[in-house]
């Protein structure tokens, strides 16, 4: 199911380096698009995998339909959390209760 979410465009596939593993790890995460094409996503509880990944390495790739870009994660402060958890919400409804209790994060591209 997440595989055509990902392939439809509606969720994010992240693929990020395990902290502990040094595997790629992968999850399906649901994002908002900003202007300036970075990707805005929020874990919903503190201990997600991949958001712990993105805390201890930063660089990620993901893939969005046919677009796969090397990101690299900027967390955000409580402000941008906030707005982004907004956006979040709006865009995919609920059940949203438990967005943002993790970190959120602007996967913004990384140009090698």
């Amino acid at each position: 199911m997440d595989d055509e979410l990902v392939a439809w465009g509606r969720v994010a596939l992240v693929e990020t380096t395990g902290r502990t593993t040094g595997r790629v790890a992968r999850a399906a995460v649901g994002y908002v698009e900003e202007p300036d094409g970075s990707l805005l996503v929020a874990a919903g509880d503190p201990g997600a995998a991949w958001a712990q990944n993105l805390l201890a390495d930063p660089r990620c790739v993901v893939t969005i339909g046919d677009d796969r870009t090397a990101r690299r994660a900027v967390e955000l402060d409580d402000g941008e959390r906030s707005q982004a958890v907004a956006a979040l919400i709006l865009r995919y409804g609920t059940p949203a209760e438990r967005l943002g209790r993790g970190p959120a994060f602007r996967l913004v591209r990384d140009p090698g």
